[in-house]
């Protein structure tokens, strides 16, 4: 079996550069380790509901492009995502709005939120942080940080505030109007019928084996069936560090672990995510799927998240991009850079936490430097 492109991951990244390649009549085996296609966003039906297996996706884009792109191969509903956090007996809206302030502090006007903010920030004079703490001080100051950011942080890093870079806390944003949505872009919803179904369509009529690995292939030339593939190229979607054997030592990754169960209610918690903000509740935040398509099933699902740090056999969810990991991470890019048929894509294999349009969009950019516009 001769093919242009081995296509390592059958994530998005992977999925739309073999889709690109094969319009453009080039060949491609795609594989994946796991038993599936869609990578992380891959999801599957249980008791009529669309389970997110690997976590929470909402697909949200400012880009009109890259909205159309992806609604070739699927239909989005207009779910908005509003996320709850719970803070011990108290619940508040996220993102940080109107909502969070007067539950909070029992205000109704922006000017006054504003004024109780600007005077916490006061407090601690903090003009250059050094850390996610101070940053988050000198942002929103000791209630919204106590209550809402430093528990929920922590658990989620696995690292205490102070050791935690200050850009970090740059992704939750904080505004004064009554506006639960926590996502500025113009596009959001949740494709009908889950995400896998986008894969499938990506997919079809390409070769794809799941359950195979990378290296076993490299090693021996051949399929976990003794079939022999050969190929001219590569895109690697994979840990960088570890297609180069962790040679430089090994990136550090955050990783997730989810307990879902099935219960014999229709409702459990009203919402699809609600976050758990108290450093002492173990996980992180309660997904409840059916609400992702408004569902009416009269069961419900439910998975808890936890955070957990990354140790190999594990899966790698998040780069944590430190200054130690970045500059680790630039010898391991200057390797790749020295290897003629490889590509490297993805949020492992360029170790960069993308969202889902920004992996569309770095996938469309590699599928351009790789065949021309």
């Amino acid at each position: 079996m001769k093919y242009d492109y081995l296509v390592v991951g059958a994530g998005l990244f992977g999925a739309t550069f073999a889709y690109e390649a094969k319009k453009r009549g080039k060949s491609c085996l795609v594989i994946d380790k796991r038993d599936h296609i869609a990578g992380n966003v891959y999801t599957k039906e249980q008791a009529g509901i669309n389970v997110h297996v690997y976590g929470a996706h909402i697909f949200h884009t400012s880009d009109k492009k890259i909205w159309e792109y992806i609604n070739q191969f699927a239909e989005f509903n207009n779910y908005v995502n509003s996320p709850i956090a719970v803070y011990k007996d108290e619940l508040y809206n996220l993102p940080f709005n109107m909502n969070t302030f007067s539950k909070m502090w029992n205000i109704r006007t922006p000017d006054e939120a504003k004024e109780i903010i600007e005077k916490q920030k006061a407090e601690y004079k903090i003009d250059e942080p050094q850390n996610l703490e101070e940053h988050a001080l000198s942002l929103a100051g000791k209630d919204v940080y106590e209550k809402l950011i430093k528990g929920y942080t922590e658990k989620q890093w696995g690292r205490k505030c102070t050791e935690l870079p200050a850009f970090i806390i740059k992704r939750l944003p904080m505004r004064f109007t009554y506006d639960n949505n926590y996502f500025n872009d113009r596009f959001q919803g949740i494709p009908m019928g889950g995400y896998t179904k986008i894969v499938e369509k990506m997919l079809d009529g390409i070769d794809t084996k799941t359950g195979e690995d990378f290296f076993d292939i490299k090693k021996t030339g051949a399929l976990s069936d003794g079939t022999k593939v050969e190929y001219d190229r590569i895109l690697f979607t994979g840990q960088i560090d570890e297609y180069f054997d962790s040679k430089f030592g090994p990136l550090e990754y955050r990783s997730v672990r989810f307990e879902t169960e099935e219960l014999d209610t229709d409702n459990y918690q009203g919402n699809a995510v609600v976050n758990y903000t108290e450093r002492e509740v173990p996980y992180t935040r309660i997904i409840e799927h059916k609400h992702f398509e408004f569902g009416k099933q009269p069961k419900t699902i439910i998975s808890r998240e936890y955070s957990s740090e990354w140790k190999p056999g594990v899966e790698p969810y998040y780069p944590v991009n430190n200054d130690k990991n970045n500059a680790l991470y630039e010898k391991y890019a200057a390797e790749a850079a020295k290897e003629g048929n490889v590509i490297f894509g993805g949020r492992l294999g360029q170790y960069k936490y993308y969202d889902m349009d920004k992996v569309l969009m770095a996938a469309l950019e590699c599928v351009d430097e790789e065949f021309g516009k």
